[in-house]
């Protein structure tokens, strides 16, 4: 089997598109790959010819399992195993929320996480402005946190998904990031070497997501699903809309505090709606609740009980962190570079999500690289947001950097984020669809 002709294969000839790739010559391209004897130059071309021809869903199962047995895969006995995967966003601390919703219905909750790039923030870089929080886990001790707490979180080892790791970095710097065979078998691989025996995912489109268009976003959506249900896995998502920041606070430890209102019991009504909505279907798989909704139901007690609170800060003890001191710096730990973006004019308010998200990484908040590091204070409380009316010198907004210069050049793009009508904007559809 020659690397040339796979690649072939998949590209076409002239007017002729590529046809199928089979298991074994998907498995010899990533194996070869992983070990050294395909060339990144040979694997950018064929990941070319995948941007412009595609993948079956097929393929594309057939893919994902290539690149997740090029590692280490986590085995859990007992279960079910349920997790959830968002597209990214701005304002987007679902998963530290959910997570201990679902854990106190004794569904398992194995979360590999990643860390913001770009304008979407990142859940390890939330979950690590906790003092002491380790997101470095081994198998081993992930495994033993899920069976004491009901879920635990980690970022992703050298052992695990080493394929993803070396696709993903050529895939950066060879223009074939939007591929949507691609992108579902990075984030397959890894939610399946994580151990999930079912997978809820959180699709976003609109302004401040990856996925602009709609369109994009649904193809995406069913190429997870039914990519993720080829490989054995129950799957659905929802298709959600990022047009705005999701929430009052965004930043680093900001939306951790966000996570302690929402766990005690007053969270923004658009962080708890989709909370709720993904929630349920975790419970459905995890077998804890006959329909969506009892298993809405369920979710909304596991937060006016108090028991997700308590399930939370018994993570946070449990990967390093100290509960009581959290609590202590609810509502108190600021960076002191502040400044205040008051209204400009009368009018309703529109936000931008990815304007929004830009101004979070010049503050400090994220990363426009991988090796950039992350200000845990620095980010935004909102006093006002879409669709809001507010009058001329009203405040808008705390923003906070992490030093003088990232605030100023922050609050000049957190400018450009702000619009004003005389008319109220229509208002936005939260949870757009689901697919399954």
């Amino acid at each position: 089997m020659r690397v040339i002709d796979i690649i072939v294969k998949k590209r076409g000839s002239g007017l002729l598109k590529g046809t199928a790739l089979s298991e074994e010559e998907i498995k010899f391209l990533v194996n070869g790959y992983v070990d050294g004897s395909i060339s990144d130059y040979q694997m950018a071309a064929f990941m070319m010819a995948v941007f412009f021809n595609g993948m079956t869903f097929e393929e594309t199962s057939y893919l994902t399992n290539a690149m997740l047995h090029s590692g280490d895969v986590i085995q859990f006995s007992g279960g079910p195993y349920v997790d959830k995967h968002s597209t990214g966003g701005v304002g987007d601390k679902i998963s530290l929320i959910l997570a201990p919703i679902v854990a106190t219905l004794g569904v398992s909750v194995p979360m590999m996480s990643g860390r913001g790039l770009g304008h979407t923030g990142g859940t390890l870089d939330k979950l690590e402005s906790i003092e002491g929080y380790n997101v470095n886990l081994a198998p081993e001790q992930f495994a033993a946190i899920i069976a004491k707490t009901g879920y635990a979180m980690m970022g992703q080892t050298e052992r695990i998904v080493p394929a993803d790791r070396k696709m993903y970095a050529l895939r950066d710097v060879s223009g074939t990031v939007e591929s949507i065979p691609l992108i579902t078998s990075s984030i397959l691989s890894k939610k399946v070497a994580e151990g999930s025996d079912a997978l809820v995912f959180d699709v976003k489109c609109g302004l401040g997501a990856f996925m602009k268009d709609p369109a994009d976003a649904q193809n995406l959506a069913i190429f997870l699903v039914k990519t993720a249900q080829a490989l054995g896995k129950e799957a659905t998502a929802l298709l959600t809309n990022m047009n705005t920041p999701l929430g009052y606070k965004t930043g680093n430890f900001l939306e951790v505090e966000e996570t302690l209102e929402c766990l005690q019991g007053h969270g923004p009504a658009d962080v708890m709606e989709l909370t709720y909505a993904l929630g349920s279907r975790m419970a459905v798989f995890g077998k804890r609740a006959k329909d969506v909704e009892e298993g809405e139901r369920l979710c909304r007690e596991a937060v006016s009980s108090g028991k997700a609170l308590q399930r939370f800060l018994e993570n946070v003890k449990e990967q390093g962190g100290n509960p009581d001191k959290l609590l202590a710096q609810q509502g108190k730990r600021r960076s002191p570079y502040h400044c205040e973006i008051l209204a400009k004019t009368d009018g309703y308010l529109s936000i931008d999500a990815y304007k929004t998200g830009i101004a979070c990484v010049n503050l400090g908040v994220g990363r426009n690289k991988t090796t950039d590091s992350v200000d845990p204070d620095s980010g935004i409380i909102f006093a006002h947001r879409q669709g809001d009316h507010v009058k001329e010198g009203e405040k808008i907004m705390d923003v906070y950097g992490k030093n003088s210069e990232t605030l100023a050049l922050g609050a000049e793009e957190l400018l450009k984020a702000i619009t004003y009508t005389e008319e109220a904007p229509a208002e936005q559809t939260l949870i757009l669809r689901e697919i399954c």
